[in-house]
């Protein structure tokens, strides 16, 4: 186990299921605010952002280092200018992961009391 997912483990509480949306949307690439909305509205099941929850988002996460500005842009003829590109830190990918794991644990909880089928092999 790395030293960022130890620190994330044990200094972070579990993510808001918008926070695992956010950083699992980044996960496949840097992406601009509306790119993220546009993918967690795909990618999730009920979660809904809006820009301020977003932004909020976006900016605890900048300061915590679980993502970062990127340095590189589409070229400027297909692209507004004045958008901004995240990327997800080692921090960030520690951070969903150590949710991903947590939330694995807590599926295999509820399949231990029969509230869910056992998992199916792919």
């Amino acid at each position: 186990m790395t030293d960022i997912v130890r620190t994330v483990k044990r200094d972070r509480r579990p993510l808001t299921p918008a926070e695992f949306e956010v950083l699992l949307a980044l996960a496949d690439g840097d992406k601009h605010g509306y790119a993220i909305l546009k993918a967690v509205a795909r990618g999730s099941d009920g979660v809904v952002l809006g820009p301020a929850t977003l932004y909020t988002i976006i900016r605890r996460f900048l300061a915590s280092g679980f993502i970062a500005e990127s340095a590189q842009r589409p070229d400027p003829a297909l692209d507004d200018e004045r958008r901004r590109y995240y990327r997800l830190a080692d921090a960030g990918r520690a951070a969903a992961r150590a949710e991903a794991e947590r939330l694995e644990s807590v599926l295999s909880a509820a399949r231990a009391k029969h509230l869910l089928r056992k998992a199916r092999r792919a």
